[in-house]
Parts: C-alpha cells; structure tokens; sequence
C-alpha cells in the first residue's frame, strides 16, 4: 500500500509542476466546443479542474473502502468473539460432563474394590479357621499316635522287664 501511495503522490507532483511551468498556456483562452454551442475559456484550466475533481472522487472513494472495510473487521472481530466464547463453553461443559464421569466411574471401582477387598478377607478368615482347624485335628491325631505308641513302649518294656526277670 506503501508504494502505491507514493506513485500516486508522485504523479500528482508531476502534474502540479508541469502545470506550474506551463501556467501561461493553460491559462490561454481557446475556443471550446460542446456539441451544440461554442465558447471562449482556458482549456488547460478545464482539464486541471477535471484532474482535481477526479483526484477528488477518487479520494472519497478510497476513504468510503477504508471505513467499510474497517466496519467489516469490527463486525467479523465481534462475531469471532462470540463463536470463541461459545466454544469455550462448549469446551468447559465436556470437561465438566467428563470429570463427573470419570468421579463416577472412580467411585463405583471404588465401591466394586472394597467389596472384592471384603469378600477376600471374609474367604481368608474362612480358610485360617478351616487351617487351623485341620492343623489341630492333626496335632490331635498325632498326638494319640504318639500316645499310643509311648504306651506299647511302656508296655514292651515290660514285658522285656518281665522277660528279663523270668
């Protein structure tokens, strides 16, 4: 944009000298013709004016494009505000939805863990009481066996007392 400015600031300056240098002949009164009538005036003034009142226009134009077009920003940066906001929203809402899931979940795990923990320690108290309890029947058996294997022994020993003796 730069540059096409200072072309036309360029040009524009052309023009002003070489009318400043030539102003004795734009200023020369010439006969003008309009199609159905005729007149005296400076031609060279004519096409200057013509020259300013299209600089002129031109320059209207160009702040009429500016203005829209910066109209046109604002309203674009208004509408992308409000689609960030509502997908920020959008955004926050999953993550809450996700983090009530992801809560839930953890608390039925939870729940299904200290069950499974229960179950466990009610099925290892069973097989203490179930251990031990095998554990004495056979201190028990074995005990009698021991009982009773002392009592042949103190039996064949006297007999081997009595066998002695005889």
């Amino acid at each position: 944009m730069y540059l096409r400015t200072l072309l036309i600031l360029v040009v524009l300056g052309i023009v002003i000298v070489f009318a400043l240098l030539n102003w004795s002949v734009f200023t020369a009164p010439t006969t003008l013709s309009i199609g159905f009538a005729s007149f005296e005036a400076p031609l060279g003034l004519i096409l200057l004016g013509a020259i300013a009142a299209l600089t002129l226009l031109f320059l209207i134009y160009l702040v009429y494009l500016q203005a829209t077009a910066l109209m046109e920003s604002r309203q674009y940066s208004r509408e992308l505000k409000t689609q960030r906001e509502l997908a920020d929203r959008a955004e926050e809402s999953r993550f809450t939805q996700l983090r009530s899931s992801l809560e839930s979940d953890l608390r039925q795990l939870t729940k299904q863990m200290t069950e499974s923990n229960a179950a466990m320690v009610s099925r290892l108290e069973g097989l203490d009481r179930d251990l031990r309890s095998a554990i004495e029947q056979s201190t028990n058996s074995l005990a009698a066996y021991v009982g009773e294997i002392e009592d042949r022994l103190e039996q064949g020993g006297k007999l081997k007392e009595i066998q002695r003796r005889s």
